[in-house]
């Protein structure tokens, strides 16, 4: 129990924040890089908490709160963190079923599930999801957050849970009543954000866009949404009302969350190592930090947090060396809230979600979908595939789809690459010596690749087919893996030839796929027969002495 104890403290302590994470950094360009993505993060995180249903202030409260604990506590030193768009997607049918409190409650479920998930050591995990799968939801994902701004750009109050639904009511209730300003500014503010993306990537397009259209909608007296009340001050904390009649869907629901918060943070937190030199994060350390994020910002109103892969890497871009870089853009955040509030209550809706399409176009990346699409059939239908997923159902769904689907191309083409061949019997290969043995009614085979259900029945097939022959031997050196269905296929072939009087002789057999072919009765059967041979050469003495009795037979 003691050990035990020690053990679960060493743990914990591997994920606490410690004194190297501030080391080597160099405070003046931390701080320079915490505005510039501060400035770029203010327009995301009112665009995005508009988008959720939950409101322009939890947006805000969301990158402010989760952002700083992230900061603190993530496994990444220039991770930036806060409401993104892959989240509003799965909160916006979580907001529609169960309320604001509902949204709060799955953000303290999920923040639980990823604080267990750091400490059971599951970051590692990360490596084994497809790049097909990443590159089939972010499509998706791209594709939802452009549809739902619809409503805002058309400048129609239409409500849909699902996405595809909402888009057709938009246009049909813009077609009966064109809002033709809000279009207008929504445009702007798109081929504003692309401009200046393209030709001065280091100024914050989207705050210039959304500055631009506030004036102009301002001094033309255009009509139109704006965002409307903001606070100047953060929250109290406090915990939501727990609607425990729906906690079983609220449940699931933040499994769905917990699960997109690991994926795009221990991703983001891959970029942004690809984009520095000598860094790597800690993926445990990260689903900690992102766990108690999630716990600390529904206590003051915030949505579901994750690590938002732009601005980790506008972060990057900008010299951030360490943790302070993410810790000053929650603080520059928090000082527009105090001070700027009045004035950010002014923008228009439509300006946001301009920003958020421009947002949706930037994250599709056509080099590499298109190299994609063109590498294998098998990957270009796991993309396309895992793409509608996400836009029909949901993106957890949309993965579990995904990694269904790689995985069973990744099989087949496994399978592909497992070979019978009829063999020389001899190292030396003469010709004469091998038609000899032929004569013996001897012939062995080797098995190349793995032996499992997608290989085995072919496998199956092709060596029960052989004629005019006394001994079999199978040479299992090269048999790179076995599973339980590969070994009853081996043990049906082997009782087969049996049948006709064929014997079968095993050499070479792996001692790691010893126990499959035990537990299925294989491997003890055929050594008991002494059937069983670690090395070829003793299996072709031993099948010609058994080929040689069997022609000759001794009376008794």
């Amino acid at each position: 129990m003691r050990r035990a104890g020690l053990a679960a403290l060493a743990r914990t302590r591997q994920l606490l924040p410690r004194r190297a994470d501030w080391s080597h950094g160099r405070p003046l360009r931390d701080l320079v890089a915490g505005v510039m993505v501060g400035l770029v993060a203010l327009p995301l995180a009112l665009g995005f908490g508009v988008s959720s249903g939950m409101g322009a202030t939890a947006g805000l409260v969301t990158a402010i709160v989760a952002g700083a604990v992230a900061a603190v506590f993530g496994g990444s030193r220039f991770q930036v963190s806060g409401p993104t768009g892959a989240m509003t997607v799965v909160l916006v049918p979580i907001v529609a079923s169960h309320g604001p409190d509902g949204v709060l409650v799955v953000g303290l479920l999920a923040g639980l599930l990823l604080v267990g998930l750091g400490a059971a050591g599951a970051g590692r995990f990360i490596r084994y999801v497809p790049v097909p799968v990443v590159e089939g939801f972010t499509l998706g994902i791209a594709a939802i957050i452009a549809l739902q701004q619809l409503p805002g750009a058309l400048g129609v109050d239409v409500r849909a849970e699902k996405v595809l639904v909402l888009s057709w009511r938009a246009l049909t209730a813009f077609a009966s009543d064109p809002q033709w300003v809000p279009l207008a500014i929504t445009v702007g503010v798109i081929a504003l954000v692309l401009a200046l993306s393209r030709r001065l990537p280091l100024v914050p397009g989207s705050l210039v866009a959304v500055v631009v259209a506030t004036v102009a909608t301002s001094a033309l007296g255009w009509d139109t949404a704006t965002i409307g009340h903001v606070p100047s001050s953060l929250p109290s904390p406090s915990l939501p009302r727990i609607p425990w009649g729906d906690l079983d869907a609220l449940l699931l629901a933040a499994v769905a969350v917990a699960a997109l918060a690991a994926l795009e943070s221990l991703l983001s937190a891959t970029v942004a190592d690809a984009m520095s030199v000598g860094q790597r994060h800690d993926p445990d350390r990260e689903l900690a930090g992102q766990g108690l994020a999630n716990l600390v910002a529904p206590l003051f109103g915030g949505i579901p947090a994750t690590a938002a892969i732009a601005r980790t890497a506008v972060n990057v871009r900008s010299g951030a060396t360490t943790r302070l870089a993410a810790l000053t853009h929650a603080l520059v955040l928090l000082v527009i809230v105090l001070v700027a509030a009045r004035w950010v209550g002014e923008i228009p809706r439509a300006a946001l979600a301009g920003v958020l399409v421009a947002t949706a176009i930037q994250m599709v990346r056509v080099s590499s979908t298109a190299a994609l699409l063109r590498s294998t059939r098998g990957d270009a239908a796991v993309l396309a595939i895992t793409t509608v997923a996400t836009i029909a159902f949901d993106l957890v769904t949309a993965v579990l789809v995904g990694l269904v689907l790689a995985g069973f191309f990744a099989v087949r083409e496994t399978a592909r690459s497992a070979r019978l061949e009829e063999v020389p019997l001899e190292d030396t290969d003469h010709v004469d010596e091998e038609l000899a043995l032929l004569d013996e009614h001897i012939v062995a085979y080797r098995l190349d690749g793995p032996l499992f259900f997608a290989a085995a029945h072919d496998f199956l097939l092709e060596l029960t087919d052989v004629t005019r022959v006394r001994v079999v031997v199978l040479r299992m050196s090269r048999v790179t893996a076995i599973d339980a269905t590969g070994a009853h296929v081996l043990a049906d072939t082997i009782s087969r030839l049996e049948g006709r009087h064929v014997t079968v002789l095993l050499s070479g057999v792996r001692p790691e796929h010893e126990q499959v072919l035990r537990e299925l009765g294989v491997h003890d059967r055929l050594a008991h027969r002494r059937h069983l041979f670690t090395s070829t050469p003793d299996a072709i003495a031993h099948a010609r002495e058994h080929a040689a009795r069997v022609a000759h037979p001794v009376d008794g």
